[in-house]
Protein backbone atom coordinates (compact mmCIF):
# COMPACT_ATOMS: atom_id res chain seq x y z
CA UNK A 1 0.00 0.00 0.00
CA UNK A 2 1.33 3.24 -0.91
CA UNK A 3 2.57 5.31 1.72
CA UNK A 4 0.03 8.26 2.35
CA UNK A 5 0.98 11.93 2.46
CA UNK A 6 -0.48 15.40 1.39
CA UNK A 7 -1.78 18.93 3.33
CA UNK A 8 -4.60 17.07 4.88
CA UNK A 9 -3.12 13.76 6.32
CA UNK A 10 -0.54 13.55 9.42
CA UNK A 11 2.71 12.17 7.76
CA UNK A 12 2.88 8.82 9.27
CA UNK A 13 4.50 5.61 9.39
CA UNK A 14 2.06 3.70 11.58
CA UNK A 15 -0.91 2.81 8.80
CA UNK A 16 1.16 2.08 5.61
CA UNK A 17 3.58 -0.48 4.17
CA UNK A 18 5.77 2.00 2.08
CA UNK A 19 8.90 1.75 0.14
CA UNK A 20 11.27 3.83 2.21
CA UNK A 21 14.01 5.39 0.96
CA UNK A 22 17.31 5.38 3.15
CA UNK A 23 19.71 8.18 2.47
CA UNK A 24 23.24 7.59 3.43
CA UNK A 25 25.27 10.29 2.57
CA UNK A 26 28.15 12.40 4.01
CA UNK A 27 26.54 16.61 2.88
CA UNK A 28 23.35 17.93 2.53
CA UNK A 29 23.79 18.10 -0.65
CA UNK A 30 24.58 14.66 -1.89
CA UNK A 31 21.28 13.75 0.53
CA UNK A 32 19.42 16.09 -1.64
CA UNK A 33 20.67 14.55 -4.84
CA UNK A 34 19.94 10.98 -4.17
CA UNK A 35 16.31 12.05 -2.33
CA UNK A 36 15.80 13.38 -5.89
CA UNK A 37 16.49 10.41 -7.92
CA UNK A 38 14.40 8.03 -5.47
CA UNK A 39 11.45 10.30 -6.08
CA UNK A 40 11.93 9.87 -9.65
CA UNK A 41 12.12 6.07 -8.79
CA UNK A 42 9.12 5.90 -7.15
CA UNK A 43 10.02 6.09 -2.99
CA UNK A 44 6.97 6.69 -0.82
CA UNK A 45 9.14 7.83 2.07
CA UNK A 46 12.49 8.54 3.10
CA UNK A 47 14.96 7.14 5.98
CA UNK A 48 17.87 9.79 6.32
CA UNK A 49 20.80 8.30 8.50
CA UNK A 50 22.09 11.38 10.31
CA UNK A 51 24.96 9.39 11.87
CA UNK A 52 26.34 9.29 8.13
CA UNK A 53 26.53 13.34 7.90
CA UNK A 54 29.59 15.40 8.41
CA UNK A 55 29.11 17.39 11.75
CA UNK A 56 29.19 20.78 9.82
CA UNK A 57 26.47 19.29 7.91
CA UNK A 58 24.04 18.73 10.56
CA UNK A 59 23.11 22.33 11.46
CA UNK A 60 19.06 23.41 10.82
CA UNK A 61 19.70 25.11 7.45
CA UNK A 62 20.85 21.95 5.79
CA UNK A 63 18.76 19.24 7.84
CA UNK A 64 15.71 21.12 6.82
CA UNK A 65 16.76 21.54 2.88
CA UNK A 66 17.24 17.68 3.19
CA UNK A 67 13.40 17.20 4.35
CA UNK A 68 12.20 19.87 2.08
CA UNK A 69 13.30 17.79 -0.54
CA UNK A 70 11.33 14.95 0.65
CA UNK A 71 8.51 16.55 -0.16
CA UNK A 72 5.07 15.53 2.03
CA UNK A 73 6.29 12.37 2.18
CA UNK A 74 7.27 10.42 5.64
CA UNK A 75 11.09 10.86 7.44
CA UNK A 76 12.70 8.10 9.62
CA UNK A 77 15.95 9.38 11.11
CA UNK A 78 18.82 7.26 12.68
CA UNK A 79 21.44 8.95 15.14
CA UNK A 80 23.70 5.92 15.97
CA UNK A 81 26.74 6.12 17.88
CA UNK A 82 28.65 5.51 14.96
CA UNK A 83 30.37 6.12 11.21
CA UNK A 84 30.63 10.10 11.68
CA UNK A 85 29.05 10.05 14.96
CA UNK A 86 31.79 8.04 16.47
CA UNK A 87 32.83 9.19 19.60
CA UNK A 88 29.80 11.44 20.71
CA UNK A 89 28.05 10.55 23.95
CA UNK A 90 24.42 8.81 23.52
CA UNK A 91 23.23 11.88 24.81
CA UNK A 92 24.80 13.88 22.25
CA UNK A 93 23.23 11.62 19.23
CA UNK A 94 19.70 11.78 21.27
CA UNK A 95 20.31 16.04 20.70
CA UNK A 96 20.88 15.13 16.90
CA UNK A 97 17.96 13.22 16.66
CA UNK A 98 15.84 15.78 18.78
CA UNK A 99 17.20 18.72 16.06
CA UNK A 100 16.24 16.76 13.05
CA UNK A 101 12.67 16.10 14.26
CA UNK A 102 12.40 19.64 15.28
CA UNK A 103 13.54 20.47 11.26
CA UNK A 104 10.67 18.03 10.04
CA UNK A 105 11.48 14.27 10.49
CA UNK A 106 8.94 12.17 11.50
CA UNK A 107 9.84 8.45 12.95
CA UNK A 108 12.97 8.43 15.11
CA UNK A 109 14.76 5.56 16.00
CA UNK A 110 16.01 4.69 19.42
CA UNK A 111 18.52 2.11 19.68
CA UNK A 112 17.41 -0.42 22.42
CA UNK A 113 20.69 0.13 24.17
CA UNK A 114 20.51 3.81 24.30
CA UNK A 115 22.40 4.75 27.46
CA UNK A 116 23.72 1.22 28.16
CA UNK A 117 25.79 0.29 24.96
CA UNK A 118 25.96 -3.12 24.73
CA UNK A 119 26.27 -6.09 21.69
CA UNK A 120 23.00 -7.08 22.18
CA UNK A 121 21.52 -2.94 21.43
CA UNK A 122 18.38 -4.43 24.24
CA UNK A 123 19.09 -3.36 27.81
CA UNK A 124 17.04 -4.41 31.03
CA UNK A 125 19.31 -1.16 32.77
CA UNK A 126 16.23 0.53 34.92
CA UNK A 127 18.16 3.62 34.97
CA UNK A 128 18.70 3.68 30.90
CA UNK A 129 14.86 2.43 30.49
CA UNK A 130 13.77 5.01 32.60
CA UNK A 131 15.82 8.43 30.60
CA UNK A 132 14.35 6.25 27.21
CA UNK A 133 11.27 6.71 28.21
CA UNK A 134 11.40 9.92 29.04
CA UNK A 135 12.96 10.72 25.29
CA UNK A 136 9.66 9.13 23.79
CA UNK A 137 7.87 11.19 26.17
CA UNK A 138 9.87 14.15 24.37
CA UNK A 139 9.51 12.64 20.66
CA UNK A 140 5.44 12.41 21.26
CA UNK A 141 5.03 15.50 22.57
CA UNK A 142 7.22 17.34 19.40
CA UNK A 143 4.63 15.41 17.33
CA UNK A 144 6.84 12.67 16.69
CA UNK A 145 6.88 8.54 16.44
CA UNK A 146 9.48 6.34 17.91
CA UNK A 147 11.07 3.29 16.43
CA UNK A 148 12.87 1.00 18.94
CA UNK A 149 15.82 -1.32 17.02
CA UNK A 150 17.69 -3.90 18.33
CA UNK A 151 20.39 -4.83 15.67
CA UNK A 152 21.25 -7.99 17.29
CA UNK A 153 23.16 -9.87 13.95
CA UNK A 154 22.76 -13.19 15.38
CA UNK A 155 20.99 -16.21 14.59
CA UNK A 156 17.54 -15.69 16.69
CA UNK A 157 14.87 -18.20 17.60
CA UNK A 158 11.14 -17.20 17.16
CA UNK A 159 10.87 -16.81 20.86
CA UNK A 160 13.53 -15.02 21.35
CA UNK A 161 12.60 -12.27 18.61
CA UNK A 162 9.21 -12.14 20.08
CA UNK A 163 10.97 -11.54 23.59
CA UNK A 164 13.07 -8.48 22.06
CA UNK A 165 9.93 -7.25 20.29
CA UNK A 166 7.88 -7.14 23.45
CA UNK A 167 10.27 -5.15 25.36
CA UNK A 168 10.64 -2.72 22.78
CA UNK A 169 6.75 -2.37 22.65
CA UNK A 170 6.54 -1.96 26.33
CA UNK A 171 9.24 0.38 26.76
CA UNK A 172 6.42 2.57 24.30
CA UNK A 173 7.65 2.18 20.86
CA UNK A 174 5.44 3.18 17.92
CA UNK A 175 6.93 0.70 16.05
CA UNK A 176 9.42 -2.56 16.32
CA UNK A 177 12.36 -3.14 14.82
CA UNK A 178 14.70 -6.62 15.21
CA UNK A 179 17.67 -7.18 12.67
CA UNK A 180 19.10 -10.85 12.67
CA UNK A 181 21.75 -12.91 11.15
CA UNK A 182 20.21 -16.10 10.14
CA UNK A 183 22.71 -18.88 9.43
CA UNK A 184 20.44 -20.93 7.05
CA UNK A 185 16.98 -21.02 4.77
CA UNK A 186 15.66 -23.56 7.10
CA UNK A 187 14.73 -20.47 9.69
CA UNK A 188 13.08 -18.96 7.09
CA UNK A 189 9.48 -20.53 8.19
CA UNK A 190 10.04 -19.72 11.97
CA UNK A 191 10.63 -15.71 11.11
CA UNK A 192 7.64 -15.87 9.27
CA UNK A 193 5.55 -17.04 12.32
CA UNK A 194 7.12 -14.32 14.63
CA UNK A 195 6.48 -11.74 12.45
CA UNK A 196 2.73 -12.73 11.96
CA UNK A 197 2.91 -12.97 16.30
CA UNK A 198 4.22 -9.82 16.90
CA UNK A 199 1.57 -8.45 14.59
CA UNK A 200 -1.50 -10.89 16.39
CA UNK A 201 -0.46 -10.47 19.80
CA UNK A 202 1.29 -7.27 20.19
CA UNK A 203 -0.15 -5.39 17.33
CA UNK A 204 2.46 -3.00 16.68
CA UNK A 205 3.94 -2.34 13.32
CA UNK A 206 7.15 -4.65 12.85
CA UNK A 207 10.42 -4.19 10.94
CA UNK A 208 11.93 -7.62 10.90
CA UNK A 209 15.31 -7.21 8.69
CA UNK A 210 17.95 -10.18 8.26
CA UNK A 211 21.53 -9.54 7.10
CA UNK A 212 21.85 -13.77 6.58
CA UNK A 213 20.91 -16.79 4.69
CA UNK A 214 17.24 -15.35 4.65
CA UNK A 215 17.78 -11.15 3.73
CA UNK A 216 16.97 -11.77 0.05
CA UNK A 217 13.35 -13.29 1.14
CA UNK A 218 13.08 -11.86 3.87
CA UNK A 219 13.74 -7.70 2.84
CA UNK A 220 12.59 -8.35 -0.88
CA UNK A 221 8.61 -10.08 0.51
CA UNK A 222 8.57 -8.48 3.83
CA UNK A 223 5.68 -6.47 3.40
CA UNK A 224 3.51 -9.28 2.31
CA UNK A 225 5.07 -11.42 5.30
CA UNK A 226 3.57 -9.00 7.80
CA UNK A 227 7.01 -6.38 8.04
CA UNK A 228 5.40 -2.59 8.04
CA UNK A 229 7.93 -1.20 5.41
CA UNK A 230 10.32 -1.62 3.18
CA UNK A 231 13.68 -0.07 3.19
CA UNK A 232 15.61 -0.08 0.04
CA UNK A 233 17.90 2.35 -1.93
CA UNK A 234 18.08 4.09 -4.85
CA UNK A 235 21.30 2.46 -6.08
CA UNK A 236 24.16 1.03 -3.92
CA UNK A 237 26.79 3.50 -3.37
CA UNK A 238 29.89 3.19 -0.75
CA UNK A 239 28.16 4.20 1.82
CA UNK A 240 24.42 2.24 1.33
CA UNK A 241 23.41 -0.98 2.95
CA UNK A 242 24.51 -3.75 0.35
CA UNK A 243 21.30 -6.00 1.74
CA UNK A 244 18.89 -3.15 0.73
CA UNK A 245 16.91 -3.82 -2.30
CA UNK A 246 16.62 -0.92 -5.22
CA UNK A 247 13.67 0.77 -4.77
CA UNK A 248 12.62 -0.21 -8.67
CA UNK A 249 13.29 -4.23 -7.54
CA UNK A 250 10.42 -3.62 -4.94
CA UNK A 251 8.14 -1.66 -6.90
CA UNK A 252 8.19 -4.32 -9.75
CA UNK A 253 7.78 -7.27 -7.04
CA UNK A 254 5.09 -5.73 -5.07
CA UNK A 255 2.99 -4.98 -8.87
CA UNK A 256 3.35 -8.38 -9.55
CA UNK A 257 2.57 -9.81 -6.52
CA UNK A 258 -0.74 -7.20 -5.90
CA UNK A 259 -1.90 -8.35 -9.55
CA UNK A 260 -1.98 -12.03 -8.49
CA UNK A 261 -3.59 -11.29 -5.66
CA UNK A 262 -6.31 -9.25 -7.75
CA UNK A 263 -6.10 -12.18 -10.18
CA UNK A 264 -7.07 -14.39 -7.36
CA UNK A 265 -9.71 -12.68 -6.35
CA UNK A 266 -11.47 -12.52 -10.18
Amino acid sequence: MPCKGNDDMKKTFLDNVPIVSMIQCRTAKECIEKINRSNLDGAEAFGVQLCQLKKEERTDEKLKSIFLACGDKPIYITSYRYNQSEGMSDSECVDLLIKALKCGATLCDIPGDLFDANDRQITNNEIAKSKQRDLIDEIHSLGGEVLISTHDFKNLSADEIFDIAKMQSNQGADVLKIVVSSESVSMLPEYISVIQRVNNEIKKPFLFLDVGACSNIIRKMGGFLGACMYLCVESHGELDTIYQPTIKQITKIRNIMEENNEGNND
